[in-house]
């Protein structure tokens, strides 16, 4: 940073210190104009940075949330790729925002836009995602933490595991499957299937901590380990569920929705899930949702009702890793 623009920041920060935080505001705009029309690129992020940070330390989180939303603005402008240095002035700049700010949640959507349009991750930096979605679970926002952690880094599962479970403590004993599948049902949908199983180990041995009574047992074969809770079978349709996924098998996957039907129907808000399962993983196609009027005209002139849908690619195990793994 130059000398010349050293001192534009701490002229800027001497109003803010003042508490004339619109002048400071408007003036870094104005400035910063001027640097961006010359395409000097650094010297315009380097002053609304610094007078951001200072603004949204102040608690001017609409002032400083603004000049948040202006330095994006000018990644676009530059075209950035999102680095570490630039990613960390933004996550710097998220931490410094009041979870009451109503201007954080388009700073956060304004940069995993840009990461995203500018990036490897057609869903946005995975480092990104993973900051937001901790900041998210530590505020106990659990859904905006969960779509943000599913597309998160290697570290995510331990803190979406952590916010998971705590929520279940506050429910009954025998609901650990549901918030389980939180976790793991997420991650298989976005093809990454060593964080659904890592999340379940995490998730289970929190449970076995917890509750030294429950009674575990370890089930070994000679290609997996597992273990099973007597009490618990939709715990253990999900581990079950991780093994039949890495294996590809199709029939032992509807033997498997067969077997734990009874104990599936209680919580139908898992059914989209499993179709959706059964398509990526087995190439197991959907249930027609067919119109009976049109069916039955459509057997009657000897047609077949609805135009049949490609059968979908079966991927198996090797589904295609979640952007963002690393």
């Amino acid at each position: 940073m130059s000398a010349k623009i050293e001192k534009i920041i701490v002229r800027l920060q001497e109003k803010i210190g003042e508490g004339q935080y619109y002048e400071a505001q408007q003036q870094t705009r104005v400035v910063a104009a001027r640097y961006v029309k010359q395409e000097n690129w650094a010297a315009a992020i380097d002053i609304i940075f610094n007078v951001a940070s200072s603004l949204l330390k102040a608690g001017q989180g609409g002032s400083g949330g603004d000049l948040g939303l202006l330095l994006i603005d000018v990644y676009k402008q530059a075209e950035l790729k999102p680095d570490a240095g630039n990613k960390g002035k933004l996550l710097t700049l998220l931490r410094l925002f009041d979870s009451e700010e109503p201007t954080r949640k388009k700073f956060i959507t304004e940069m995993i836009g840009w990461s995203s349009k500018c990036g490897e991750y057609p869903a946005g930096e995975p480092d990104l995602h993973h900051v937001t979605g901790s900041l998210y679970a530590e505020e106990h926002e659990v859904y905006e933490a969960e779509r943000h952690l599913t597309l998160g880094t290697k570290d995510s599962p331990e803190a979406f595991v952590k916010m998971e479970y705590e929520w279940y403590k506050q429910d009954d004993s025998h609901t650990a499957a549901r918030y389980a599948a939180r976790v793991v049902f997420p991650y298989l949908l976005t093809g990454n299937v060593r964080d659904a199983s890592r999340s379940l180990r995490l998730f289970t041995s929190r449970l076995a901590e917890d509750n030294k009574s429950l009674t575990v047992q370890d089930v070994s074969s000679s290609t997996a380990d597992m273990r099973i809770y007597p009490s618990l079978p939709l715990l253990n349709f999900l581990g079950l569920l991780l093994l039949v996924v890495q294996k590809g098998a199709a029939d032992l996957f509807r033997e498997l929705k067969t077997k734990y039907a009874t104990h599936i129907k209680e919580v139908e808000i898992w059914d989209e899930a499993l179709l959706s399962i059964g398509e990526m993983y087995f190439g197991i196609q959907r249930p027609r949702q067919g119109n009976p009027l049109f069916d039955m005209m459509g057997s009657m002139f000897g047609g077949g009702g609805a135009p049949a849908k490609p059968q979908p690619k079966r991927v198996g195990a090797a589904a295609p890793a979640a952007e963002g793994l690393d």
